[in-house]
């Protein structure tokens, strides 16, 4: 009996704990765009909303943008939050370079078992890469790393997604 009641209690606080999450992505959604002022410049803008990204989800170490460039086929180091990053990343190549040549997100829960991830920080081990795109053509890729591995769920996914969204006219 002790055993079950202990299942049923640990079956609710996580799903408070999941309702808690999703409830936060989408508060996350909704301040991001409350923070976009077509008054100020799009660099403003992005930073602002990086920022904010960075301070408000758990265990990100690094979270930024790479600009497309799709005559180069390479990723540009964009805005940013963290330590030093890599600036430039061809398609192709680790998790930004592979979102940039699929077009699709990139969602890994242990970065060091992805063919060819680059390490631009050893302490990352899990990362998600969300395009942002307009007319089917890149404009950049939303990268971000955790020092958690499985940091990201399909949940974070699909809100991040969303909130990849209001930077379509930002780039």
């Amino acid at each position: 009996f002790v055993l079950c009641r202990s299942a049923i209690y640990f079956t609710s606080i996580n799903s408070i704990k999941i309702n808690l999450v999703i409830k936060m992505n989408v508060l996350l959604y909704k301040q991001c765009r409350s923070l976009i002022d077509p008054t100020l410049p799009n660099i403003a803008n992005i930073s602002n909303c990086i920022a904010l990204l960075y301070h408000e989800m758990n265990n990100i170490n690094w979270l930024g943008f790479y600009i497309c460039d799709d005559t180069k086929q390479e990723c540009t180091l964009g805005p940013f939050q963290g330590k030093v990053a890599c600036t430039r990343i061809p398609y192709g190549k680790g998790v930004v370079g592979t979102c940039a040549s699929t077009s699709t997100t990139q969602l890994v829960f242990d970065v060091h078992q992805f063919p060819g991830h680059i390490a631009c920080d050893c302490a990352s081990n899990s990362e998600i890469c969300i395009p942002i795109k307009k007319d089917d053509k890149n404009l950049a890729i939303l990268d971000i790393d955790s020092f958690e591995y499985a940091n990201f769920s399909k949940n974070d996914q699909e809100q991040l997604e969303k909130i990849a969204q209001l930077f379509i006219e930002l780039f």
